[in-house]
């Protein structure tokens, strides 16, 4: 059941993808639809699949002592994180070839990889956080492709994001309240067409 619910979240992602870039290349414009409207409609989906899955699977199974979700889900055998499914969403899109990217990055990262990946993202990331808006970075270049990307904020959605930051023996930050920014969600699309049909 797990994982048939985490296929479901990753076909939902791309489908979402997919979608706005078809659209933004039947519209008649040179460059498609513009990327920051793709990264738009990519964190509704990320965002809505990582609240549900929050809500109504971790917490529910956890109120109801089915099971509970563990930072070693996989040697546990419990659920992953909220972060942890994220993160392994992201991995298996990236697995399988799909052209963007996202990650979620902070200022007090439990798992290193979850740093800021340079000075120009962390000074991104803190302009998130003081004022909570997306910040919208230069076009990079990684490999010859053009990249664009966005630093959403990441906003506690559950008691148990709360509950777990501030309680985790490598956590430097310890404060969090329901619906703080506590860090960003990074959404980094291709500029080009991804697939070479345009």
């Amino acid at each position: 059941m797990n994982a048939k619910f985490f296929v479901m979240m990753v076909g939902l992602v791309t489908l979402a993808w997919l979608l706005g870039w078809n659209i933004g290349r039947h519209s008649g414009g040179r460059s498609g639809i513009p990327p920051r409207i793709v990264a738009d409609y990519l964190h509704a989906v990320i965002e809505a699949d990582r609240t549900f899955y929050t809500q109504h699977v971790v917490d529910r199974m956890e109120a109801m002592l089915i099971v509970t979700a563990s930072e070693h889900w996989r040697e546990d055998r419990s659920l992953p994180l909220p972060a942890q499914f994220l993160r392994e969403a992201s991995r298996n899109l990236h697995v399988r070839g799909a052209p963007f990217r996202y990650r979620l990055i902070s200022l007090w990262p439990l798992n290193p990889e979850n740093s800021p990946e340079s000075d120009q993202e962390r000074q991104a990331l803190e302009h998130v956080m003081k004022y909570g808006e997306v910040v919208e970075t230069e076009v990079v270049n990684q490999q010859g492709q053009r990249y664009f990307k966005a630093i959403y904020p990441d906003r506690a959605v559950s008691r148990a994001c709360v509950a777990c930051h501030n309680a985790h023996p490598r956590s430097k930050k310890r404060d969090f309240k329901l619906n703080d920014v506590m860090g960003g969600l990074v959404i980094q699309i291709p500029v080009d067409d991804p697939t070479g049909l345009s």
